[in-house]
């Protein structure tokens, strides 16, 4: 029980520093809160809403990890580094692949709804 209260102290820990300092994560965070009411009315499905929000989670997840990617990179060398430059890069692009796969859900979704109310 004492490892899952230190993970979770730990997860807090990382939730309030990211909130603090990373522009990105804030606004992660400011989309899905912005997304949980837009979903329940763009969602034609109890599935589909789950899958709306689903997929923002899984882009704040992609954001985390590429934040510990990046500060570890930090941690090692602030110098320039080839491959500490592609490990940076990889995070950003694992980052941009969940953008892109977020917006190719909602708009999948909004798509769904509109010809659905055109019905």
């Amino acid at each position: 029980m004492k490892r899952l209260v230190d993970a979770y102290l730990n997860s807090v820990r990382a939730f309030r520093r990211l909130a603090g300092s990373e522009a990105a994560f804030r606004q992660e965070l400011a989309l899905l809160a912005l997304a949980v009411p837009v979903g329940w009315f763009v969602a034609t499905s109890w599935q589909g809403y789950a899958l709306l929000i689903g997929i923002l989670l899984v882009l704040i997840l992609v954001e985390v990890l590429n934040t510990g990617i990046e500060a570890t990179c930090n941690a090692v060398s602030r110098e320039f580094n080839i491959e500490i430059q592609l490990a940076k890069d990889c995070g950003s692009l694992a980052v941009l692949i969940a953008i892109v796969l977020a917006a190719g859900v909602w708009a999948i979704a909004l798509i769904e709804r509109i010809v659905e109310a055109l019905a």
